[in-house]
């Protein structure tokens, strides 16, 4: 996914998914195994 990419709620509100993962994917090592396991879950290459 790009950075730019950016998702909009049924509420309107404008979520910038792209940067989320990305800045996610940077600090990856500071996150618990179980959040890592559902980034995996969800398809997530770089979280296993």
């Amino acid at each position: 996914m790009p950075r730019t990419h950016t998702e909009e709620l049924p509420d309107g509100t404008a979520v910038r998914l792209g940067v989320w993962l990305s800045n996610t994917g940077i600090r990856r090592e500071g996150l618990t195994v179980e959040q890592r396991e559902r980034l995996t879950d969800l398809g997530v290459d770089w979280a296993q």
